[in-house]
């Protein structure tokens, strides 16, 4: 089995980030299952955090636009499974009706997660202004009322790249976060965004004061894992005929995408 991966900083501008993320991959797939790390296009950002543009909707919605071609290049080029390895989920809906093979959202695949049992859960970010992006899509899986809020961690994403070589005093700064989310009623955790998740779960933290932490990357790609696993006993289904969910013509598709400049990067 074979998932590519996809996420929203840029890789190569982060080698300790992507080393730490291959490391912790290894502890949580399949011994069978290879999944490739594949990032933006050098230069998408003025810098190596995202965040700075990310906080904004505009520029979110319009680096999104990326993750058309990386589907479409993991189908072509036979992967099993395209994984969005970011919690905002960048064009879900739309790129699950652009490729056949079983395309997984994290924060989708997290929220549903941390539901379960009927329990009550929060979230802790770095990006203040995301926390909207969030709630709309915990909104749109009826999970609302679930929710008891998302809320700064308090410290930033280079605080978090910083912390790799000594992770003990961030740590001790989570912990302190996460204790203010239990106090306001979460039963489970989610560390946002993955950078931070794969320091917590590759140090070994998986709860605070018995409250679980969600891996979102291990529990994606392990999703990714079992839809894989689904659809070659039951067969890829049927799609539902409606505009979120009809599959565009391909050629069409190709078009549009060298239109905005990005035909160039298909494979």
């Amino acid at each position: 089995m074979r998932i590519w991966h996809q996420s929203l900083t840029v890789l190569g501008d982060l080698p300790a980030y992507e080393a730490r993320m291959q490391a912790h991959i290894r502890k949580v797939v399949q011994p069978g299952t290879e999944v490739v790390l594949h990032g933006m296009l050098p230069g998408t950002y003025p810098a190596n955090y995202p965040g700075d543009d990310l906080a904004y909707r505009f520029f979110f919605t319009m680096h999104s636009a990326q993750w058309a071609v990386h589907a479409l290049n993991a189908e072509s080029e036979g992967f099993d499974a395209f994984a969005l390895c970011s919690l905002p989920d960048p064009l879900l809906t739309e790129l699950r009706t652009l490729v056949e093979i079983p395309v997984v959202g994290c924060g989708e695949t997290c929220f549903r997660l941390a539901a379960q049992p009927e329990r009550r859960f929060g979230m802790l970010v770095f990006i203040e202004r995301m926390a909207e992006r969030y709630l709309e899509q915990i909104a749109s899986l009826g999970l609302s009322a679930r929710c008891v809020g998302v809320s700064p961690v308090g410290f930033t994403f280079n605080d978090v790249l910083g912390a790799f070589d000594q992770p003990g005093p961030l740590i001790d700064r989570f912990r302190v976060a996460a204790r203010r989310m239990i106090g306001a009623g979460a039963a489970a955790i989610i560390p946002g965004e993955i950078p931070l998740n794969v320091l917590l779960a590759s140090e070994g933290i998986a709860e605070v004061d018995g409250v679980p932490l969600i891996d979102s990357l291990g529990v994606t790609l392990q999703q990714a894992e079992a839809m894989v696993e689904r659809r070659a006993t039951a067969g890829p289904q049927a799609r539902p005929a409606g505009w979120s969910t009809s599959a565009p013509p391909r050629e069409r598709v190709k078009q549009v995408l060298a239109y905005y400049g990005l035909g160039r990067y298909l494979k």
